[in-house]
């Protein structure tokens, strides 16, 4: 299938993905360019968010959070597992809130959001934008998921309620240039339902991010300086004609006014995909990369200026059985140079399953040409079993390293969070007196900066045999706070 919105982009059917024929489009008619000169340029902003606004939704989630405990020496993950209840064992259960935004871009209520706004959700309810007249609340409608893709970080869902629900037309995100204005709507924090803010496209083709929002395999961002804030992820960003040409997706957690959107066009071959089958097929080749740099280039006596290192060749993959080595450069791939791993993998995964593709490569020195019949990327791996918990649930809590994928996807933890992510409170302790929750990371203890397991065991060892009172720094949600435990009452 193809990913790519920037390069080898493959045409989709106008049945699968666009607004279904005899539909009205909330943008049906151009806004005109010319206003933007206008003195206020306010009149294009104001018809473009009129048209838009009543098509953007509330996305409320819950998911279930259930903490089962037996032994004292169970690994921290033992209570996500599936397993017949003893009489030894405790349950509890939890119902964690979440959100984000979303648009309606169909006429059978189907609405394009992000994956990590309904990930994990067991309810989903879908609440319209309000009359701006009144203070009236918008109608709310249980969803259900469509399909969705993690690898890119899109969602759709569908509410069962009525249909012909106001919604946003698809664009042509290839064909923005940086430079253009655009418009991002959504529900920031999760209360502001309907905010309109406006920038420009910054730059295009953005990947290899650490950002706050998403955990995308995939990343081809279009970069804006219209605000982006949390809860706005699965909203729109639309063109001046009121097109969506992006889904909001993340922010860059150490700049200002710098924010990411999928382009529209990236995500239509993901829709298609979703809406006929639920899930997304990947090419894949069975190779583990390394950039080539100067130096690297000039090691291996090779005058070239891109490409990547094949490090290793999976066996009975595609790449086995085309013959790829060890030690091959890929310098162009179906046609395209191969500049950098981030844009490979996306060449790749954009590459539909069984198409045959000529790969360049460098070999021995000499330029080769191998044909190679793409696989169908396999499902991850089961994550490794977890450690043993740290300092024996010391004051009442079991935690784990919140820099570990599978915690953060868990706990929905934002990339590039340190510190240790709390993952059970034993009852009666001190931990859970002081109302430290599962899901809480905690980042200093003691004055003490926590930014790895290492670092909590280290501080935990040396506080043991305290009996007044701890100061824990924790982060919960976007709130910081410090919270003090008292040993004694252990």
């Amino acid at each position: 299938m193809n990913l790519n919105s920037f390069a080898r982009v493959v045409g989709l059917s106008v049945g699968m993905v666009a607004v279904a024929a005899g539909a009205t489009p909330v943008a049906a008619a151009p806004a005109d360019r010319s206003a933007t000169v206008r003195a206020d340029g306010s009149s294009v902003f104001a018809d473009v968010a009129e048209k838009v606004r009543p098509a953007v939704v509330f996305i409320r989630t819950e998911r279930a959070f259930r903490s089962e405990r037996g032994q004292q020496n169970e690994a921290p993950f033992d209570f996500f597992r599936e397993f017949f209840p003893d009489g030894e064992q405790r349950q509890r259960n939890r119902r964690v809130p979440g959100g984000g935004s979303g648009f309606v871009f169909d006429d059978e209520g189907r609405i394009l959001t992000n994956y990590h706004v309904i990930r994990d959700a067991d309810k989903i309810t879908v609440m319209l934008d309000h009359n701006d007249d009144d203070d009236s609340v918008g109608e709310e409608y249980e969803a259900r998921v469509v399909g969705f893709d993690r690898h890119t970080d899109i969602a759709i869902i569908q509410v069962d309620g009525p249909k012909h629900l106001p919604k946003v037309k698809l664009g042509d995100s290839d064909a923005m240039r940086v430079g253009d204005w655009v418009m991002a709507i959504g529900t920031p924090f999760g209360q502001l339902q309907g905010t309109v803010t406006v920038g420009i496209v910054s730059a295009k083709g953005r990947s290899d991010l650490n950002i706050v929002g998403g955990d995308a395999t995939y990343q081809n961002y279009i970069q804006t300086d219209a605000s982006i804030n949390f809860g706005n992820s699965g909203g729109p960003l639309v063109n001046l004609d009121g097109e969506a040409i992006g889904i909001n997706t993340a922010i860059n957690p150490s700049g200002q006014g710098i924010g990411f959107a999928i382009p529209i066009n990236m995500a239509k071959n993901i829709m298609a995909e979703l809406i006929a089958s639920g899930h997304v097929r990947y090419g894949y080749l069975g190779i583990v990369l390394q950039e080539l740099d100067e130096e690297l280039a000039s090691g291996m006596g090779l005058d070239v200026k891109h490409g990547i290192v094949v490090r290793e060749v999976q066996p009975g993959t595609a790449a086995a059985s085309a013959g790829l080595r060890t030690g091959d450069v890929i310098v162009r791939f179906d046609g395209d140079d191969v500049r950098d791993d981030g844009k490979f993998r996306l060449m790749v995964a954009s590459t539909p399953v069984g198409k045959s593709v000529p790969v360049v490569v460098y070999r021995d020195g000499k330029e080769r040409v191998i044909n190679v019949t793409l696989g169908e990327k396999p499902d991850d791996q089961p994550v490794a079993s977890a450690p043993e918990p740290a300092s024996d649930a010391w004051l009442g809590l079991h935690v784990e390293d919140a820099t570990r994928g599978e915690v953060r996807r868990e706990f929905r933890l934002d990339r590039g969070q340190t510190g240790v992510v709390v993952v059970d409170v034993e009852e009666g302790s001190p931990a859970e007196e002081a109302e430290i929750m599962p899901g809480d990371v905690i980042t200093e203890v003691y004055s003490h900066e926590v930014k790895s397991m290492e670092d909590y065991v280290s501080v935990s060892e040396k506080l043991k045999q305290r009996k007044d009172p701890i100061a824990f720094l924790v982060k919960r949600g976007r709130n910081t706070t410090f919270v003090t435990v008292l040993p004694e009452r252990r």
